[in-house]
């Protein structure tokens, strides 16, 4: 389940509060979402969470995800509200300290201390609680530590202006900083908000609205005009335009009909649709893109783990510097003052606050994934998009991944006696029960021979003919012993005879030698009792963006393109001179895929390959798992080669590889911009900080500035081209 941690707004807070939990049994692999302010979690840790809660960080509350909306915008604005008008109070107070303090200096001077200690705790009382109470619990060197031990040594020293100055600027700061971060977590809500509320459930003759979660597998549900399909069905009746933009990111609205499937989270746009559920709202579309999105963030990318470390030891190393500063130079440099060492030492205890990249770098990532999203393209982890920026190679399934898998059959050749009918027939009963696309196009060609008027004199019943009944007729005709080979193709016992219906390695695994097609296409050769009886060739067409998707990817730098499949060398090879592929690899098992892709990364004259695998079918699943990326298309492609996958690309469009890597190394760029900027930045601040050139206003700059940049920096992300 997921909760939402209302007042969740400091990055550092968020990887404490995740150290606590990890330390709870049974929560070891728990993962705070700054980005997202949500934590994922069994509700029976519900009551231990908020224990750890109240003693680490008192402030954030536990909230289920299903609490209202409206209630949720409430108290976030209400919240704002609050910490806006204690801002102004503290800046009115701050201007009249100003106006007043000359004329108030002296016998009143206490007057003046009273206004600016107002401002002061107006501006920053919630900082100086924070850090107390953090101390108290043995943890410092945070923001709130560094801020409230910069100006305390300001007031020290009698600069009351500086102090209160700091203290608002830097309340200021954070106020934009958080209004910037919870811009960029709309935006990402804005692109989850594809989960259906409900659905109207048909029982009868009347129509209920039930919740999404309480519809079955087989029930029938009314889509109306401008509603969301609530779960993954097939059309019964109604025909319509759907708007599938939130699921594959395809702009135009796309026609569907009675007997075609739609997708949970589609919006209808016009007509009145019925539909019968397949699947339960937990495996629906819309459940899974969520799911995805949402747990994406707990897998880090590299970077983003090395500078959560980098800040732990960072801001310390920090203090100590500072410490040194304000305590050395006054003991061994003659006509060194104390108060300007210890000045210089404060600044740089403002300066070295690491919100900018604390911040940033996790939002940079979880901006990328929610772009990528916009866009179809789902990606599995922060780490899996970092991946993408290294690849140097693709390697690609063909059938349904470069070619749309809709098989025709084009060509039937008789041997040994036999018909091209009986050819057919046999072989279109002995797939019956195969899902494989070639199987299925038999099936479609032995129902159009009857609908053409092109029976034959051994077929007795209409029905046969229609691929609707096809499992009928072969069972009605015995059908016993039915085998399906992977990678090979069928085989089973049909009115008394062993039918055998594959590929070449089919037949000579039989010991019959096969003839070899003249004509371009998959062969499915077909023997009857150990004789061979002829070939059906069977036609595939290429993807519209196949050829372009190549010619991206190598425009990107990406040297190396290559293509495995099972189909025979003549197809393959007509396919890769086609569309530009490197190399290629026919009359492959799926064991053999494994293996030619771990050659392929192994490459050449020691120099290994970043590989990335692009596949659809249930046979794919062991080679994009073996993959460095495995990439797998989701409106068509199989349940296995998705969950084995590390990107999922919900529109069967082979570009939308160059897509994602192109949002990958965009996401990469600006996460590489917000660590220079940062570091840089206060690099140089450090440094004017301990020469005793910049002042705390400066340093606030440097602290708070740096990190708004960074994080409307991170937010372009979102909007990937």
């Amino acid at each position: 389940m997921i909760y939402k941690l209302q007042g969740l707004d400091c990055p550092h807070c968020a990887a404490k509060l995740e150290r606590e939990l990890r330390k709870i049994e049974g929560l070891s692999d728990v993962s705070v979402n700054f980005s997202t302010k949500s934590l994922a979690l069994d509700p029976r840790y519900e009551r231990v969470v908020i224990e750890t809660l109240k003693s680490v960080e008192p402030d954030v509350e536990l909230v289920p995800e299903g609490l209202d909306k409206k209630e949720k915008s409430k108290a976030m604005a209400s919240e704002q509200k609050k910490k806006f008008l204690k801002i102004f109070a503290s800046a009115v107070l701050f201007v009249l300290g100003l106006i007043t303090g000359p004329r108030l200096h002296g016998r009143l001077e206490f007057a003046e201390q009273a206004i600016f200690f107002a401002a002061y705790l107006a501006a920053g009382w919630e900082v100086i609680y924070a850090a107390f109470r953090n101390t108290v619990r043995g943890e410092i060197f945070d923001e709130n530590f560094l801020m409230t031990l910069a100006t305390v040594g300001a007031i020290a020293m009698h600069e009351y202006p500086e102090a209160v100055g700091v203290m608002l600027f830097y309340s200021i700061g954070e106020y934009f900083q958080a209004a910037a971060v919870n811009r960029s977590r709309r935006s990402i809500e804005a692109l989850m908000n594809i989960r259906p509320d409900y659905a109207n459930l048909k029982v009868g003759d009347r129509v209920q609205k039930v919740t999404p979660q309480s519809v079955k597998v087989g029930d029938t549900v009314v889509v109306k005009p401008g509603e969301k399909v609530p779960l993954d069905g097939k059309i019964v009746s109604g025909a319509s335009f759907v708007d599938a933009s939130a699921l594959t990111g395809e702009s135009v609205p796309r026609k569907v009909k009675p007997g075609e499937v739609v997708l949970s989270g589609m919006v209808n746009t016009d007509g009145l649709l019925e539909v019968v559920v397949e699947k339960t709202f937990g495996e629906s579309s819309a459940s899974k893109i969520l799911n995805l999105v949402q747990n994406a963030a707990s897998r880090k990318a590299r970077t983003e783990q090395f500078i959560t470390k980098f800040a732990r030891y960072y801001t310390p190393a920090v203090v100590i510097s500072a410490a040194a500063i304000a305590a050395v130079p006054p003991l061994f440099m003659p006509g060194a003052s104390f108060s300007d060492w210890l000045h210089r030492a404060l600044t740089m205890l403002v300066i070295s606050c690491p919100c900018a990249l604390v911040i940033s770098i996790p939002l940079g990532y979880f901006g990328g994934i929610g772009g990528a999203s916009r866009r179809g393209i789902l990606v599995k982890g922060a780490n899996f998009l970092e991946a993408l920026t290294l690849v140097d190679a693709v390697v690609f399934d063909k059938t349904g991944t470069l070619t749309k898998g809709v098989f025709k059959v084009t060509h039937i050749k008789a041997e040994n006696g036999y018909s091209e009918q009986e050819v057919l027939r046999l072989a279109a009963m002995a797939e019956a029960h195969s899902n494989h696309p070639a199987a299925k196009s038999i099936r479609e060609a032995y129902a159009e021979k009857f609908k053409t008027g092109n029976a034959t004199s051994d077929i007795s019943h209409e029905n046969d003919y229609k691929e609707s009944s096809i499992m009928e007729t072969a069972a009605a005709s015995g059908m016993k012993d039915y085998r399906e080979i992977p990678g090979r193709g069928v085989m089973a016992n049909i009115e008394g005879k062993t039918i055998l219906a594959g590929n070449e390695k089919l037949m000579e695994r039989h010991g019959i030698v096969p003839d070899r097609p003249q004509a371009s296409g998959t062969p499915v050769h077909v023997a009857i009792d150990g004789t061979y009886a002829g070939y059906i060739i069977i036609s595939d067409e290429i993807k519209p963006d196949a050829k372009e998707a190549i010619r991206q990817l190598k425009a990107m730098g990406i040297k190396h393109a290559a293509m495995l499949t099972g189909d025979e060398e003549k197809t393959a090879k007509k396919v890769a001179c086609e569309i530009g592929i490197d190399e290629y690899y026919a009359n492959l098992l799926p064991e053999d895929k494994v293996f030619k892709l771990e050659q392929i990364q192994a490459g050449g004259n020691g120099r290994s390959r970043r590989v990335a695998f692009v596949g659809d079918g249930i046979n794919d699943a062991p080679v994009i798992s073996r993959a460095d990326i495995g990439i797998a298309m989701g409106s068509l492609g199989s349940d296995a080669a998705i969950e084995a996958a590390d990107v999922v690309i919900m529109e069967d469009s082979p570009s939308k590889v160059a897509e994602a890597v192109n949002i990958a190394r965009l996401t990469r760029k600006i996460i590489y911009q917000n660590i220079i900027l940062a570091l840089g930045v206060k690099g140089i601040f450090l440094a004017m900080g301990a020469f005793g050139v910049a002042t705390m206003w400066e340093a606030v700059f440097a602290d708070v500035g740096v990190a708004l940049l960074a994080v409307l920096n991170s937010a372009r992300t979102l909007s990937a081209p």
